[in-house]
């Protein structure tokens, strides 16, 4: 007996849902801890149907750029996520060599050209990689990730009009948490309506439910058949920020009655309800698999835990020209001056 294909579809989504939040949890531990690299971490969980449908939606080939809250998208593309949780404790076995930390992991391997922890920082990069996609008539696309923060950045409306302009394969995708740091949306923007101001370019822009994976599946899916004819897009995916900004935050701009009914809009129950619903798993089956998923993130956290710091030798690797010589500090170049004048 062949499975229905929505039913494989649910399953497949379910566990990556599953795995995007018990990793940035494991993310969290690693924090309090004391383990990750720099003071600062921003943890995606409310978010993870955005980052797994759109995912989802996506071919081999594609490039993508994501925000400062970019782990459970990178995690959705494929990524290992012992490398990525050894990446953000700065460790040599991550991604980046530890060079890179939470906001600024990438892999060219999978599409990642890169996380930017500057509001808006990354969306440029893809009109250039989306422009590269088109002169070499590869058929892939380009797709920026950013935050409702970002809307209020010029950087977009420029990089939404050379889109529309040059007509790339471009889809821009904002993560709409309804906060941007401790300022509410609506507090921020004098409209909400951001897809009337991506259509006002030329875009195909839509707006969906970030609480069901498979809506923004669809959506996304459909959008990038015309993307990659030249028609560039804008989806905005409408989710609550479970959690304050960083991981030190504690949100008291937020009262309790709001976040009790924010996470109310979790797409893992959204989707574990339907499941259950549909008789493709029962409630046991869904609680082996979270246990099966919070055993691989255990793994990561302890991978992580136990890979060496980087070198003293490396701090130049992949940062400079391997021809050339190796810069010298300035604390040195005083000693030099030093010794040379009392010579």
């Amino acid at each position: 007996m062949i499975d229905h294909p929505e039913k494989q579809q649910a399953l497949r989504f379910f566990r990556q849902l599953v795995r995007v939040r018990t990793f940035e949890e494991r993310v969290s531990e690693l924090f309090v801890q004391g383990g990750t690299a720099g003071s600062m971490l921003h943890l995606s969980i409310g978010e993870e149907a955005g980052a797994v449908g759109v995912m989802g939606a996506m071919r081999e080939g594609d490039g993508f750029t994501t925000h400062h809250r970019g782990h459970g998208i990178f995690l959705a593309r494929g990524a290992d996520p012992k490398r990525m949780m050894a990446e953000i404790a700065g460790k040599s076995s991550g991604y980046c060599r530890g060079k890179g930390g939470s906001m600024h992991i990438a892999d060219m391997g999978l599409g990642h050209l890169g996380a930017n922890a500057i509001v808006g920082g990354g969306i440029s990069h893809v009109v250039g990689a989306g422009l590269t996609y088109q002169m070499k008539h590869n058929g892939n696309a380009a797709i920026a990730f950013f935050g409702d923060g970002a809307m209020q950045q010029g950087i977009l409306y420029e990089s939404m009009n050379l889109s529309a302009l040059w007509k790339l394969p471009v889809m821009f995708v904002c993560i709409n948490n309804e906060y941007g740091m401790g300022t509410r949306l609506d507090r921020a923007s004098a409209t909400l309506e951001f897809e009337r101001r991506a259509e006002t370019f030329g875009l195909r822009a839509a707006e969906v439910d970030g609480t069901d994976v498979f809506e923004v599946y669809n959506r996304s899916r459909n959008m990038l058949e015309d993307v990659r004819k030249g028609q560039p897009a804008f989806l905005k995916v409408n989710s609550y920020r479970f959690h304050g900004h960083a991981r030190m935050d504690k949100s008291p701009y937020r009262d309790q009655d709001e976040e009790r009914e924010g996470r109310k809009k979790d797409a893992i129950a959204f989707l574990r309800q339907h499941i259950v619903e549909e008789g493709w798993y029962q409630e046991s089956e869904c609680d082996e698999l979270v246990e099966e998923v919070k055993q691989e993130m255990d793994e990561a956290l302890k991978y992580a835990q136990q890979s060496s710091n980087p070198s003293p030798e490396e701090i130049y690797d992949d940062v400079f020209d391997p021809e050339t010589d190796n810069p010298v500090s300035v604390d040195f170049r005083i000693r030099q001056a030093l010794h040379y004048s009392q010579g």
